[in-house]
C-alpha cells in the first residue's frame, strides 16, 4: 500500500512540477503582451489589455490553483509534513 501512495505521489509531483513551470512561463509572457500594448497605445492597446485580463489571467490563476492541489496531495501522499511546525524548529529559534 505504501508503494501505491509513493507512485501516486511521484505522479502528482511530475504534474505539479511541469504544470507550475508552464503556468509561470505563461504568466511571464503576459508581461510582453502588456509591454506591446504600452508601445502600441490607443484603442488597440486597450483591447490587448482587456483580452489578457479577461481570458489569459483567469486561466493562469485557475491552473495554478489546481496545480497547487497536486503539489499538496503529492506531499502528503509521500508522508512529508513540511507545512507543520515541529518542536525542534521552535527550540532552535530560542523558545524553551
Amino acid at each position: 500500500m505504501k508503494q501505491f501512495f509513493k507512485k501516486i505521489s511521484q505522479f502528482c509531483k511530475l504534474i505539479f512540477g511541469y504544470g507550475i513551470m508552464i503556468v509561470l512561463f505563461s504568466g511571464g509572457l503576459t508581461f510582453f503582451g502588456y509591454l506591446m500594448a504600452l508601445i502600441i497605445g490607443g484603442n488597440i492597446a486597450a483591447a490587448i489589455c482587456t483580452w489578457l485580463y479577461k481570458t489569459c489571467i483567469p486561466v493562469i490563476i485557475y491552473a495554478s490553483t489546481i496545480l497547487i492541489l497536486f503539489g499538496l496531495v503529492s506531499m502528503y501522499m509521500a508522508g512529508e509534513v513540511a507545512l507543520t511546525p515541529g518542536k525542534k524548529s521552535m527550540h532552535e529559534e530560542g523558545e524553551k
